[in-house]
């Protein structure tokens, strides 16, 4: 049975052309609809819905699932031809993919950087004015949230990017059960350095939850090395994505499991487990479930694949990167109170941001995207 639900493709890929453009995964995308929205409501929690709290009370875990819905990604575009795609190419196309709403984002975030400067050394605010737009803040426990906090994210893309060609060029395996063994190894391996914390406390701090603040904690939280086992999870994952044959029963079986064992962990153990193992990527088996399974054709990525969650998923760039100093500003102003729409707030700032994310990603961020491309690209690219 199992060679019927899990099989070696190698002989029905071979006759398909390494130039053949790769099916879209809709349900993926909008599965980052949701992903962006919890992330959102972790910041900023709307009043009286208690029977969400504990999701999007962790929704800091669902960073995890973009970097490693990332490292799938790219290997499931590039695993079959990326010693044919020029490095400056591929670069180009991460930059042209990040930056021009990057840069859009710390524009909008002025106000927060006239609060960094008042609230920082002088030391500090020119290294983050400096290291921020270069997308190197990243490296810094204290300045990793500096401009636009959520932006660290970005720096730890930016570096999970510079390396991608070069471990796509190592030697994967291509059996499915090695790649699988190889994903559980990355992932222990990924948790280690924050057991070794959770044993060790070296910011010796009495409890050790998301308002914890320590420098070590700050590293293991917002710095790109501790995230490179999920993304290389994510391209293991892609690799078995392109060797194997998943039947369809198969798939169904990995996203129902994965949904239910995700809200069930959410709502019945994350309360009991340490901050540090779930920021850690705990969840990554279950994620990685999910992405196999939505790839599929079953119920779980028909919901997923709804019209409505692939549009507003291919905005989520921009819903990340926006939506924390945009609602803090919103708030900060009394632009609800001022446009007399406080009765519906928080809900319709949440729409505020989305629908300028939106917008932003149709008429700037997508053919911006393009025109980089188009400009600096090699044409055959």
């Amino acid at each position: 049975m199992t060679e019927t639900l899990l099989k070696p493709v190698a002989e029905a890929s071979a006759a398909a052309p390494r130039s053949a453009r790769k099916p879209l995964l809709p349900a993926l995308t909008g599965v980052r609809t949701f992903l962006a929205a919890n992330i959102m409501f972790f910041h900023f929690t709307p009043p009286h819905i208690d029977w969400i709290v504990p999701i999007v009370g962790h929704g800091f875990v669902f960073v995890g699932f973009f970097l490693l819905i990332s490292g799938f990604i790219l290997s499931y575009n590039y695993a079959d031809r990326i010693r044919a795609v020029k490095l400056k190419d591929f670069y180009l196309a991460r930059v042209a993919r990040l930056y021009p709403v990057y840069l859009v984002s710390l524009v909008v975030s002025i106000p927060i950087l006239i609060t960094e400067f008042h609230v920082r050394s002088r030391v500090e605010f020119v290294e983050g004015a400096i290291m921020t737009p270069l997308l190197l803040q990243g490296w810094s426990p204290w300045l990793a949230t500096f401009w636009n906090t959520v932006a660290w994210t970005l720096s730890t893309e930016a570096f999970l990017y510079a390396i991608f060609p070069f471990m796509m060029r190592l030697r994967w395996p291509v059996k499915p059960a090695r790649l699988v063994a190889l994903g559980l190894g990355i992932w222990a391996l990924g948790l280690v350095p924050h057991v070794i914390y959770m044993l060790t406390n070296p910011d010796g701090l009495p409890t050790i939850d998301r308002y914890s603040y320590g420098y070590y904690l700050r590293g293991l939280k917002f710095t790109p090395l501790p995230y490179v086992c999920t993304f290389t999870a994510g391209i293991v994952l892609g690799r078995l994505q392109a060797v194997t044959e998943m039947s369809q029963r198969l798939r169904a079986v990995l996203a129902f499991v994965a949904v239910g064992g995700v809200l069930g962990f959410l709502y019945l153990l994350a309360d009991h487990t340490p901050y540090v193992l779930m920021h850690g990527g705990l969840l990554t088996p279950l994620f990685a479930m999910l992405v196999l399974g939505v790839t599929g054709k079953n119920p779980v990525s028909a919901f997923f694949g709804w019209k409505p969650f692939v549009v507003i998923g291919e905005s989520t760039l921009c819903i990340y990167l926006l939506h924390f100093n945009m609602l803090q500003m919103l708030r900060d102003y009394h632009v609800a109170e001022r446009l007399h729409f406080a009765a519906l707030d928080p809900w319709a700032s949440y729409v505020l941001v989305v629908g300028f994310a939106y917008l932003l990603y149709r008429f700037y961020e997508n053919p911006a995207r393009k025109w980089v491309l188009a400009t600096f690209g090699t044409k055959r690219a």
